[in-house]
């Protein structure tokens, strides 16, 4: 939705897509979505797409290291600023800004603040697909994992999670959506406990043809 605002808004050249993946499982971090479909998603967006590598596990300052090595060079290509689509959390954003001050990039937050049951409907009047790809068994039972991302999933969500799950509830993938050239192809594979979330494994249509093939 903050890539949706900004391009909305025409006044924005997007120079990338960033995102951490943890090393040795070559799938996104938290989310646990594979490479092939991360690479799929960028392409439908017509976005450049750069990965960081940080180890299973990773202590803030690791963290920290690898990101600032990733964005170090884009400032180094002349990219000034990094848009984030953060909510409501207000540490969170403190420790981005803090960051990119750091080695003096700026920090923007298209949705800052906007109200995340208005958003989610949004998000889904607008078109957008999801599936729900990781959920905190602390908050949510299995059967939340592994969903489309639709007006029944928001009204089945108990009043103390959040719409959008800013508090780390739920996590999705966007396959398919206004900015998308084409839907993300892709199918719902094994679900899992692991360290007290279910993850969903999301498996590419292409792979599986291929494999029959």
């Amino acid at each position: 939705m903050a890539l949706y605002k900004l391009r909305q808004s025409h006044e924005y050249d997007i120079a990338s897509l960033i995102t951490t993946m943890t090393e040795g499982y070559d799938r996104i971090s938290m989310h646990g979505v594979r490479n092939e479909l991360l690479e799929q998603q960028a392409k439908a967006l017509e976005l450049p797409l750069r990965k960081v590598w940080i180890p299973k596990g990773a202590t803030n300052e690791v963290y920290r290291e690898r990101m600032q090595a990733a964005l170090n060079k884009f400032r180094d290509e002349g990219i000034s600023s990094v848009a984030f689509g953060d909510l409501f959390l207000e540490d969170i954003k403190q420790y981005r800004m803090k960051l990119l001050a750091e080695i003096v990039m700026d920090a923007w937050f298209p949705i800052w603040k906007e109200d995340t049951l208005t958003l989610a409907y949004t998000f889904v009047d607008a078109g957008f697909k999801a599936f729900t790809v990781c959920v905190d068994s602390h908050v949510l039972d299995q059967s939340f994992v592994g969903r489309e991302f639709n007006r029944k999933f928001l009204d089945d969500l108990p009043p103390n999670v959040d719409s959008c799950g800013e508090n780390g509830e739920f996590h999705t993938f966007v396959y398919n959506g206004p900015l998308f050239t084409q839907p993300v192809r892709c199918r719902i594979g094994q679900v899992v406990l692991r360290d007290s979330f279910y993850f969903c494994d999301l498996i590419s249509a292409d792979s599986i043809a291929m494999t029959e093939r």
